[in-house]
């Protein structure tokens, strides 16, 4: 694998929620009629064009003050295909960067989906598949989910294994549709399980939108074990969270990883710190929600943000 001559000794692996990256186009498949042009939204190429725009610019800078990069690895969620995604990478701010991605079309009715960003010079895909969600309503009919993406790929010639997840929403309730996220994180459990038994002491990275905060049900009882070591716990505060509902914080962007991470051996990374990437010019800088998320839209208001979701991110050190 190609990569420059020096490989910068820190490397940020962020998760961002894009809020309805779609394009302009109707896709008879998807639910996709409230993001064109003649919809209520109103999703016009050049309001389509100033969102890439900005989501370019918020990744470009994502990571601690001193970071040197954008980030190495970037799982995303809520994109509508490898159009948008492409656009994404291509952009002005980020095609500096080298990004490829691994996206798979998941069975959502919205059409939303995860992918995987990624530096080629610094990473370097093995394997991919996109992990499906099974959930069933009363009647036994599938209920269709945002499936989970898993990447093996080596990370400055490391071996990592990460998951891309977006469980299902609250938008029912949160007590309601918990039985939804305990699934999705017994779907990801099982295939932690699989590779802890196929591989010794595997490096591995879970993030996402998983619409739980880390002390929920589904994250501390249905995927969190001994071998787990979750960073987001400290983050949360009443006066810090990734999103914002009813004036309330929540953290349900979260990056989750093996402790083995806290290990100090040459050529392999190292945790260094997380943190929620909250800088001012994502935020609202006036108003009722002043220090919430900047978004794109407040229902069908066009505000013309970045998403209504802060980045999270953690640090790794490349151990030369």
């Amino acid at each position: 694998m190609e990569k420059k001559d020096t490989i910068h000794k820190y490397h940020t692996v962020a998760f961002y929620n894009l809020e309805n990256l779609f394009d302009t186009e109707d896709d008879k498949y998807i639910l996709d009629n409230d993001f064109l042009p003649q919809s209520d939204r109103n999703w016009t190429p050049k309001r389509y064009e100033k969102k890439i725009y900005k989501l370019g610019s918020a990744i470009a800078d994502l990571g601690p003050e001193d970071a040197k990069n954008a980030p190495v690895l970037l799982g995303v969620a809520e994109v509508e295909n490898k159009r948008v995604l492409n656009d994404l990478i291509e952009s002005k701010q980020l095609s500096e960067y080298e990004y490829d991605f691994v996206h798979y079309n998941s069975p959502d009715e919205r059409g939303i989906d995860v992918g995987l960003l990624y530096q080629k010079k610094y990473f370097e895909v093995l394997e991919s598949e996109s992990i499906p969600i099974l959930l069933y309503d009363d009647e036994g009919n599938r209920d269709f989910t945002r499936d989970t993406l898993y990447v093996k790929g080596l990370l400055n010639n490391e071996p990592i294994h990460v998951f891309v997840n977006h469980w299902s929403s609250r938008r029912d309730g949160a007590n309601e549709t918990s039985h939804k996220r305990i699934k999705a994180a017994e779907t990801v459990r099982e295939k932690i399980d699989y590779i802890q038994s196929e591989e010794i002491d595997p490096h591995i990275i879970i993030m996402g939108d998983f619409n739980d905060d880390p002390t929920s049900d589904s994250v501390q009882r249905h995927l969190m074990d001994t071998s787990l070591y979750n960073p987001m716990e400290k983050l949360l505060t009443i006066y810090k969270g990734s999103l914002n509902y009813k004036g309330e914080w929540n953290l349900f962007d979260q990056i989750i990883f093996t402790t083995n991470f806290f290990d100090y051996k040459k050529n392999t990374h190292s945790f260094a710190s997380a943190d929620i990437f909250d800088e001012h010019f994502l935020t609202q800088w006036k108003g009722k929600y002043k220090g919430n998320p900047f978004r794109t839209y407040a229902g069908r208001k066009y505000l013309g943000g970045y998403s209504d979701h802060f980045p999270v991110y953690i640090r790794l050190k490349f151990n030369s």
